[in-house]
């Protein structure tokens, strides 16, 4: 072999490395590339638009109802996305939202006094009138 052909052959043998080496990194920027850009999960989507008391009404409705509330998520994000709702909702919209499809949250409700700058349940005021 003549010092021609042999620098030929490594000129070959370094491009086809060279080649390789593109490829690959050309495969993992793409497979990084596929990874970062993911669909935001519910949740995510519920969180920029749920404000307020709405996601302390979304968890109690979730614990009474956990078979039925997954489908009202899957109705409320899409129509988000589909620009169906464009503004924030608050609880109060949640809870009567909920109530006109037919799921009638429970809510616990205290009634209290404020007296002498302390705050008393309606039990508690009845028996300090006693």
């Amino acid at each position: 072999m003549t010092a021609m052909s042999t620098d030929k052959e490594l000129e070959r043998l370094k491009r086809k490395k060279l080649q390789e080496l593109q490829r690959r990194m050309l495969q993992t920027t793409s497979q990084q590339t596929t990874t970062q850009i993911k669909e935001p999960s519910n949740k995510e989507i519920l969180n920029r638009f749920f404000v307020e008391r709405a996601w302390e009404i979304w968890n109690i409705a979730y614990e009474q109802y956990p078979k039925l509330l997954p489908q009202v998520e899957e109705v409320l994000v899409k129509a988000i996305k589909d620009g169906k709702i464009a503004q924030k909702i608050d609880g109060a919209n949640l809870i009567n939202f909920l109530r006109e499809i037919g799921i009638p949250v429970r809510l616990n409700t205290q009634i209290r006094f404020s007296e002498h700058g302390e705050l008393k349940t309606l039990q508690q005021k009845l028996k300090s009138n006693e």
